[in-house]
């Protein structure tokens, strides 16, 4: 039997979370800095605060309806109780915070002080859903487990926050009782309730069907998707079809293992066109009280890249280093035949690299932004060069300074006159 706990008396405001995903707008529950110290991560909390202010700051005044930040696990050790405390305090109004702890009397407790007083304050308890994972958690059958909770989700309530549930393994859980589980839960308290494919296993049809047959009236579902076989996006995708609103996503996809669905990536499918936006929840669909400033997510991406060590890549989607580059001839003249959207979306001005697959076309307008102009018989003569340098040095970019120093003797020698 779980003991409960005792709080001064405590008035728990009205749940925004719970709020704007019955009202079918979308939820993004941000874990990078939570579960992203589970892919060996460490975010300090000075940048917590920031990434948090300013990923609110993606949504203006309503950052705290479409962003939970997971601020971190309280009962670590000191300094991440410290850390929760600050976001807390110092993001606040900005987003919803969070901490999450396991479903403990004493990890609830913590939480639910690391949060408290803040607005919009909320705490996630960790359930088992599946046998297995209930006796390697709890070592208890699911139903005590799940009983267990439901006891400290009343409790922390008394707490003056929020109380949400993430039930963990829900994927290899009974899926003809999660309907049961939500809905005990719920009138427990709770205000969301994660469905987690806690081991990336899970295919769309099969997360379809799951949170398909957990819907139960009353009840808000939420998905947390890992991204093992990277069907993170795939996954969130179909339980967003299924009506959930509430998301689990990370900058970067930083998380345990293979980590969880990139939350840029997520957020600019969600956003960039309406007609798709449609296509994904539905004809008549309105996720938005804010619509999101796309053109925050790449500096949002490079600062949690440089934060964590995590490297952003040429083939990063949304916000990769790749994004709006063009290096070959036909994409450098007919450039929206070749991209799935404007850059310009993101707030990034397209750009000309000089690689081994260059066009006379391509060299001559980099050469033009380095302040050459250059003769077709001239063009023709600087492409052979960068694509035999390219080659000499190993790597496929040319970088502007080598081409530069170059059309400088050439300049220097009268060959372009």
């Amino acid at each position: 039997m779980t003991r409960g706990v005792e709080w001064e008396v405590a008035v728990t405001p009205v749940d925004v979370v719970r709020e704007s995903a019955s009202a079918c707008r979308v939820v993004l529950w941000e874990e990078a800095a939570r579960d992203g110290a589970q892919g060996k991560t460490l975010m300090g909390a000075e940048f917590r605060v920031r990434l948090a202010r300013e990923q609110g700051a993606v949504f203006g005044a309503d950052g705290p309806r479409h962003v939970v930040f997971a601020a971190g696990f309280p009962a670590v050790c000191a300094e991440e109780f410290e850390a929760v405390r600050r976001v807390a305090v110092e993001a606040e109004g900005a987003v919803s915070v969070a901490a999450v702890c396991r479903g403990t009397a004493a990890d609830v407790r913590q939480a639910v002080a690391s949060v408290r007083g803040s607005a919009h304050a909320r705490v996630m308890l960790v359930v088992p859903a599946s046998e297995a994972m209930a006796q390697v958690m709890t070592h208890r059958t699911a139903a005590e487990a799940l009983r267990a909770g439901a006891a400290l989700v009343t409790d922390a309530r008394g707490g003056g926050v929020a109380v949400d549930v993430c039930l963990a393994d829900a994927s290899r859980a009974d899926h003809a009782l999660l309907a049961d589980h939500a809905r005990e839960l719920t009138a427990a308290g709770a205000g969301v309730v994660f469905l987690a494919d806690t081991v990336g296993d899970q295919l769309p049809a099969d997360a379809a069907a799951m949170f398909t047959a957990a819907r139960a009236d009353g009840v808000v579902l939420a998905s947390h998707a890992h991204n093992d076989l990277g069907l993170g996006l795939a996954n969130t995708l179909e339980a967003l079809r299924a009506g959930v609103r509430v998301v689990s996503s990370s900058w970067l996809g930083v998380a345990e293992r293979s980590g969880l669905v990139a939350t840029e990536q997520l957020l600019f499918l969600l956003a960039y066109r309406a007609d798709r936006t449609k296509v994904l929840l539905g004809e008549d669909a309105e996720p938005w009280w804010t619509p999101p400033d796309l053109t925050r997510l790449p500096g949002l991406a490079r600062a949690v890249a440089e934060e964590t060590g995590v490297p952003l890549g040429v083939t990063t989607p949304v916000v990769g280093t790749g994004v709006g580059t063009i290096s070959t001839g036909t994409p450098f003249a007919h450039p929206e035949l070749f991209q799935p959207f404007d850059p310009g979306l993101l707030g990034i001005t397209p750009g000309v690299v000089l690689t081994h697959l260059a066009s006379a076309r391509v060299v001559t307008a980099v050469a033009a932004r380095l302040g050459h102009e250059l003769t077709p018989e001239r063009a023709r003569t600087a492409m052979a060069w960068v694509k035999s340098r390219a080659y000499r040095q190993g790597r496929a970019v040319v970088d502007d300074q080598a081409f530069a120093d170059y059309l400088d003797g050439l300049r220097a020698t009268g060959e372009q006159r």
